[in-house]
């Protein structure tokens, strides 16, 4: 690897870093933030929510643009906007300020994450080298998220405003180096190209409607008047988008993409794999702090050990894909995952961390084998003009199975406790939601496992070369 490919490779790992680490830092915060702003219940999910939303509901249209205006110019350009509205969070003095700047904080993550990704599908060979840098990417991004947990725990301490301030600096720096070590793209295609405007505007409401829902479903057993609007306005608008797409001269989405088997499995086992974890991230959380109280900060410390994946996807990861193949490494992170969860339905009211300690490993394992490899097998041999589609397909996959994932735990949860308020009540309803994990990463399992026979030697056996 080149050090000018080297260096861009850096930043762009950066940033997705500081998508991680913003996400979660936010979620550590929220206490801070209600009792200084004196925010409802209702408004406080709405900050969670709004940068899902966003985030999910314009990735397709983020990577598309990506492909059209070009890879660097839109990366770039989300990055500063990811700074400015990261420091109106930070000002923040009423509920609506901190519901804006984290809607527009979603969106710049939307056109710069697969921008991101794009760039380094086009900028290295298909092969090992490529393999290595996508690994290298999936596992910063996943180890953001883990460390972010643990720094917002950290910046909260000193002030909840740290956590939107902290990132403005780290993007910053990284605008800087990327304007310097991101070269042009060779193949960037003129504005002046035709834009699909009524297939951006229908798949865009497309999916910020399916988005809202789904952060929905966790009033699962009250007010489902709007998520079921919600539901159909979006089914309505996705059969639009598809005879737009069957019509235009200049299709924002070429349907054809979809004829990927491996595409397709992916996708499914992305969306699968993150909700899985999320929903059971919401579980743990709950249980510790709530049924044995720890405190948030401990909470956080119990989990970093997932974050392992930061280490082992780039070192150990590669060598398992290039002797067995991205497939059979995908797999053993789905067993591994299964593995993990199910040891975690034994959680009781007298635990240690010594006896949550097997699932924390074994999940960080998991994520280490397949979050990486399920990327490589979402972009694989997809032209260099569709690159940003994929990674926005694929990325889009991983956000909305988090919310798909909490949203279910959630609502099985709320169901299962019904009026029930004793600890061991409660307990008894997380094991209940705690098997939504478990049967979507048993379907997971058996979804990438098909495809092994179906989908082409990308996917399923060591490449060449």
């Amino acid at each position: 690897m080149s050090a000018g490919a080297a260096g861009m490779l850096a930043v762009l790992c950066g940033a997705i870093f500081l998508e991680g680490v913003d996400a979660a830092m936010l979620n550590v915060a929220l206490p801070s933030i209600r009792a200084d702003l004196g925010l409802s219940t209702t408004t406080l999910s709405a900050v969670v929510s709004a940068y899902v939303l966003a985030y999910a509901g314009l990735m397709l249209l983020g990577g598309r643009v990506a492909d059209m205006y070009g890879k660097r110019k839109v990366f770039l350009t989300a990055l500063t906007v990811f700074l400015l509205f990261s420091g109106l969070g930070g000002f923040a003095s009423e509920g609506w300020m901190l519901l804006t700047a984290r809607f527009v904080t979603g969106a710049a993550a939307a056109f710069m994450t697969p921008a991101g990704l794009a760039l380094i599908n086009g900028s290295f060979p298909e092969g090992p080298q490529r393999n290595r840098a996508v690994l290298i990417y999936a596992g910063t991004a996943s180890a953001g998220f883990s460390l972010g947990l643990v720094i917002g725990g950290l910046l909260s301490a000193i002030g909840w405003r740290w956590v939107f301030f902290a990132p403005v600096i780290f993007s910053a720096i990284l605008l800087v180096a990327g304007m310097k070590l991101i070269a042009e793209d060779k193949e960037a295609t003129a504005p002046r190209q035709r834009f699909d405007v009524a297939g951006a505007v229908t798949l865009t409401g497309a999916m910020l409607l399916a988005a809202y829902a789904l952060t929905r479903l966790e009033h699962a057993t009250s007010d489902l008047t709007w998520t079921l609007a919600a539901a159909g306005a979006s089914a309505v608008l996705w059969v639009a988008f598809i005879l737009i797409e069957r019509n235009s001269r200049a299709p924002l989405v070429r349907l054809g993409i979809f004829r990927s088997s491996a595409l397709l499995q992916s996708n499914l086992g992305a969306m699968l794999f993150t909700g899985a974890f999320f929903g059971f991230q919401f579980i743990v959380s709950l249980y510790l702090q709530e049924l044995l109280g720890w405190s948030a900060f401990e909470t956080s410390l119990a989990l970093i050990i997932i974050g392992m994946d930061a280490i082992l996807a780039p070192l150990l990861t590669p060598l398992l894909v290039e002797r067995f193949g991205n497939g059979r490494v995908v797999l053993g992170g789905f067993a591994l995952a299964v593995a993990g969860y199910a040891l975690f339905l034994d959680m009781g009211l007298d635990w240690t961390y010594a006896a949550m300690l097997p699932s924390t490993i074994l999940l960080g394992l998991a994520f280490s084998l397949g979050y990486g490899p399920l990327t490589i097998i979402a972009t694989d041999g997809i032209a260099e003009n569709e690159q940003g589609l994929a990674s926005g397909l694929v990325n889009t996959s991983f956000q909305f199975g988090a919310a798909l994932g909490l949203s279910a735990v959630s609502a099985v949860g709320t169901l299962a406790l019904g009026d029930g308020e004793s600890p061991s009540e409660r307990l008894e309803a997380l094991r209940t939601a705690l098997l939504v994990p478990v049967g979507g990463t048993l379907i997971g399992t058996a979804i990438m496992g098909f495809g092994r026979w179906r989908c082409s030697g990308l996917c399923c056996r060591p490449q060449a070369g």
